[in-house]
């Protein structure tokens, strides 16, 4: 069951109580991640979408790192027990949609969810319909025709907004390597830099790696990461 942070003894305290009355309390960082393995795994095996596996890997790290769990309650921090994804969707009209999906640590049921539930509202009346009494979730968007180097969401300041927000963006290949940008913008009263950097340092590692995370066994992708250093 959720429950409330104790607040008062927080080593985080001070820097929560500064930072909750900002006007704008997010910050925003922006990266560009390795996909190379991850795709080099998806050519092997050819039975899963990267997109939904780096959606995965995002929503696994996110539920791993307790602060990207927390969420404003009236001056309160509640700690949801587990947080899943909503996700816009881009409909044939050319409109968007939402799409909500729950995580699941098995990778194969969290696509077949994610898949499903995009699936559907893709084939609804597209509606826009915004969960906005839940905020255990991540907000994703993706924006594949840019390979963005910063990244600002829309925000309603009349809310008390702390969902994080993620964005990715189109593919670009470096010296060989496949890197996919992504933006990641937290609520500064919940976290700090350091919490968004072990986000994101965890989220490589995996991208890197990605096999066991899956579900796969992969010689190729393993000899693709040969030599290779992790940067974010």
């Amino acid at each position: 069951m959720p429950e409330y942070l104790d607040i008062t003894n927080w080593t985080r305290r001070e820097v929560f109580e500064f930072f909750r009355t900002f006007d704008k309390p997010y910050f925003n960082i922006g990266a560009r991640l390795d996909v190379t393995n991850l795709l080099a795994l998806r050519n092997e095996s050819q039975t899963f979408s990267p997109f939904l596996a780096y959606h995965y890997l995002a929503l696994r790290m996110a539920n791993e790192i307790e602060p990207f769990r927390y969420r404003l309650r009236g001056g309160k921090v509640l700690i949801h027990d587990v947080i899943h994804g909503g996700s816009t969707v881009l409909l044939p009209n050319e409109s968007i949609a939402l799409a909500y999906f729950d995580y699941d640590e098995d990778f194969g049921r969290f696509a077949q969810g994610a898949s499903q539930a995009m699936a559907t509202v893709r084939s609804g009346d597209g509606t826009f319909r915004p969960k906005q009494d839940d905020d255990a979730v991540i907000h994703f968007t993706t924006l594949p025709w840019i390979s963005f180097t910063s990244f600002s969401h829309a925000r309603n300041w009349g809310r008390e907004d702390s969902v994080p927000k993620i964005a990715f963006g189109k593919f670009a290949t470096e010296n060989k390597r496949v890197l996919l940008p992504i933006s990641v913008e937290v609520h500064h009263a919940l976290m700090d830099g350091l919490h968004a950097g072990l986000f994101l340092g965890r989220l490589e590692e995996a991208l890197l790696t990605p096999a066991p995370y899956l579900g796969f066994e992969s010689s190729g992708a393993r000899q693709a990461n040969v030599g290779q250093t992790k940067k974010v």
